[in-house]
């Protein structure tokens, strides 16, 4: 606030005397009101008391803030150093976790695919029925499912999953640890930072921007402190004027003929503390010639227009102190929330550091068990996988033998086929070789002794073909239709 204008102030040596001026005093009516006003802005002392009051109150607040500044820095460099080697330990164990559930996620999707493979063969190896000329006829229809044992294949899928489930626990109970963890590093950031912390208004705002306040400008009270003195001075300045006002009123007055008891009915009971260094009831003030006192009439008048104003002034400063003040308070009691969040913050990261060797011990043995609930899962995959194949090779060695039998009555048939003719192309050579000897014993056999040669009238040797192992079964027939397909699907797609 800029310093008072008024011309309170004791009466400076006149220029000259004032030809427009009266010749005589004032009467009483008229200095009687003008020193009760006076004798009322006196009570503007309680604002300058106020005034000291809160310079002090500032002065105390500077030191305390300095203190709990430098403290609240010592604690927070220490904890920032803490802070980030958490963070780092945060991060790699973030980092096993990502890697962990990204295996994880692929075992499961190996799982699923080679589970979805073994029972689209299953299901294939279901719906084919082995053909009935394969089986004995009395026997009921099965499938190629009836001859595999699908017992071993469920228990090994629930081995599987059994050790996945497991695995899927390890990996939230550890994700959650991680959370854990997380959450509390966050909180001791938070708290240090103060994230967390209810931003004010004015010079406080939130903690961040009061620290970058602080680190770009430094505190702020020395500055507040600086115009709440700029105000007290003022204070005592316009307070002096006042005095000085009230003090000339009391001259004035006595100058008067009759004042004095006047003068000193109204001038007593002062506010403490006002000094204004004659006593209203004193000896009388020597007297003063006529262009004196038309000087200190004419400066009384003036200055009388201006108390209210000068009052109003001093009120306007004190209201401009308590504003300040208010600012300094909140400044205050920000830095006192702000150390006592970073108090708490460094005995959070104590607690910390006791869980710090819990947490990475939970890593090493989640990286661990993970390694080898791996190796296990991997082994009873590849053995899922060599049941998908057995049973996959099962539908494969299926068509090939129906093919096969396919061939192999192709050449039944065949040799069938040269046997009958074999058959045939030998009745006819023995027809034939009957009919010959018929022909020859009835041109020569008349001159021919019986006894010339024994099997001179004998029959042809005869010859017959037949299988050589009766024990050997036939080919069954199959269905041109159905070797068929077979050969489309070794040969093509299922």
């Amino acid at each position: 606030m800029a310093s008072s204008t008024s011309s309170l102030q004791p009466p400076s040596p006149p220029p000259g005397p004032d030809p427009t001026a009266a010749g005589t005093s004032s009467p009483l009516e008229t200095l009687i009101p003008h020193l009760l006003a006076s004798k009322r802005s006196l009570s503007s002392i309680t604002h300058v008391w106020r005034a000291n009051e809160l310079c002090t109150s500032t002065r105390q607040s500077l030191e305390k803030s300095t203190v709990t500044t430098a403290r609240a820095s010592f604690l927070r460099s220490g904890i920032t150093s803490q802070l980030a080697v958490l963070q780092q330990v945060q991060r790699n164990t973030e980092t096993t976790a990502r890697q962990g559930k990204a295996e994880f996620e692929a075992v499961v999707k190996d799982l699923d695919q080679a589970d979805e493979r073994l029972r689209d063969t299953l299901g294939k190896l279901r719906s084919t029925i082995v053909e009935t000329g394969l089986r004995p006829a009395d026997e009921e229809r099965r499938s190629l499912l009836d001859f595999m044992n699908e017992e071993g294949v469920e228990g090994l899928v629930g081995v599987i999953k059994e050790g996945l489930d497991g695995a899927g626990q390890g990996m939230r109970g550890f994700e959650d640890g991680n959370r854990g963890f997380e959450e509390e590093v966050e909180g001791v950031r938070r708290l240090l930072h103060g994230d967390g912390l209810k931003g004010g208004s004015g010079v406080v705002g939130s903690a961040r921007q009061g620290r970058e306040e602080q680190g770009q400008e430094g505190s702020p009270i020395p500055r507040i402190l600086h115009e709440m003195e700029d105000h007290a001075r003022e204070m005592a300045t316009s307070l002096e004027s006042l005095v000085s006002h009230y003090d000339l009123c009391v001259t004035a007055i006595k100058q008067t003929e009759g004042g004095g008891d006047a003068a000193l009915k109204i001038a007593g009971d002062l506010p403490e503390g006002v000094d204004i260094g004659q006593d209203a009831g004193g000896a009388p003030p020597e007297p003063m010639d006529d262009h004196e006192r038309m000087e200190m009439m004419r400066v009384l008048e003036e200055d009388a227009g201006q108390v209210e104003d000068v009052v109003m002034e001093i009120r306007d400063h004190i209201a401009e102190m308590e504003s300040l003040h208010s600012r300094v308070e909140m400044h205050t009691d920000h830095l006192a929330s702000e150390h006592a969040n970073t108090t708490t913050a460094f005995r959070m990261l104590e607690d910390l550091g006791q869980k710090l060797p819990g947490h990475i011990t939970r890593t090493q043995v989640f990286l661990m068990r993970w390694d080898e609930e791996k190796v296990t899962i991997d082994e009873r995959l590849e053995e899922l996988e060599g049941l998908t194949e057995l049973y996959e090779g099962f539908l494969r060695a299926y068509d090939n033998l129906l093919i096969e039998i396919g061939r192999r009555k192709d050449q039944e048939l065949e040799v069938e086929q040269i046997v009958q003719e074999a058959r045939t192309r030998l009745e006819k050579l023995y027809e034939d070789e009957v009919e010959e000897r018929e022909v020859f014993k009835k041109e020569h056999g008349e001159f021919l002794p019986v006894d010339i040669w024994p099997g001179l009238r004998d029959r042809p040797l005869g010859y017959s073909i037949s299988s050589v192992d009766d024990q050997a079964s036939r080919v069954p027939d199959i269905s041109k239709s159905v070797i068929y397909r077979a050969i489309q699907r070794v040969h093509g797609k299922r």
